[in-house]
């Protein structure tokens, strides 16, 4: 009998096996190898012992994460920081954007009168009753151009810090008050952003005569621009006070 027929025979007596464990003899308790790398030190003294010790590593922090966190916090208080200042640029933009209304209102009535007069002679320019004074009639509206360019620059600069103030709860989601406050807010930022860009390119083909266009040879063609000029910053005031009300109140 040779040796490999006395090991086959000797196997359901002795309990020895030639087949690989099955699965289910591994213990539910073993772990992968790479999580078992990642838990346990292994390191090798000068003896050549192996010395094991388990890892105290935490995983990196998030950019942001959640309430309590580093990231979180850090967002909080950056967004507290822009607010700051974008809520004053706000009421600045809003006041400069009333005065400036207001100026084109007057220019408006001195040089083409109530929206229904068609009549160039009907005027006040031309009937000598221009408010403030005859010196509205021609020249460079200074007034109104200062304070068009003043809340053109205040308005992009406020939008801007809009866009990089961070958010963290999410302001906008949900069926809260405040969250359909914000949503909105962010609702009409459109509205006046349009406004905006609307005024500042009827603003440029008013007052480019290069373009073509003059009062003389063609007041209808300009005073319908004008209108809508006008129009467009009633609007685009109207939207930014409503936007900016319903934040502070």
């Amino acid at each position: 009998m040779g040796p490999l027929t006395a090991l086959m025979l000797a196997t359901p007596i002795f309990g020895f096996a030639l087949t690989p464990p099955s699965v289910s003899a591994v213990p539910v308790t073993a772990l992968p190898v790479a999580q078992l790398e990642s838990s346990v030190d292994i390191e090798a003294d000068s003896s050549g012992d192996v010395d094991t010790e388990a890892s105290a590593e935490l995983p990196p922090e998030p950019k942001i994460g959640g309430p309590g966190s580093p990231g979180y916090v850090q967002a909080l208080r950056k967004r507290a920081r822009i607010a700051k200042v974008h809520r004053g640029l706000g009421i600045a933009t809003w006041v400069s954007m009333a005065a400036a209304v207001i100026a084109g209102t007057i220019q408006y009535r001195n040089l083409y009168g109530a929206p229904f007069v068609t009549d160039r002679q009907d005027t006040p320019c031309v009937e000598g009753n221009a408010w403030i004074n005859q010196k509205q009639c021609y020249g460079t509206p200074w007034f109104h151009e200062l304070t068009g360019f003043t809340t053109a620059g205040l308005y992009f600069t406020t939008l801007g810090l809009a866009m990089a103030m961070p958010d963290p709860d999410h302001a906008s989601v949900g069926t809260s008050k405040y969250a359909k406050t914000v949503r909105t807010h962010k609702a009409l930022r459109w509205v006046h952003l349009a406004g905006m860009v609307t005024q500042m390119v009827l603003g440029i083909i008013i007052a480019n005569p290069r373009l073509g266009l003059d009062r003389t040879n063609d007041y209808g063609a300009m005073k319908a621009l004008a209108g809508l000029h006008l129009a467009s910053g009633y609007v685009t005031l109207g939207a930014l006070s409503w936007a900016g009300t319903i934040m502070l109140l």
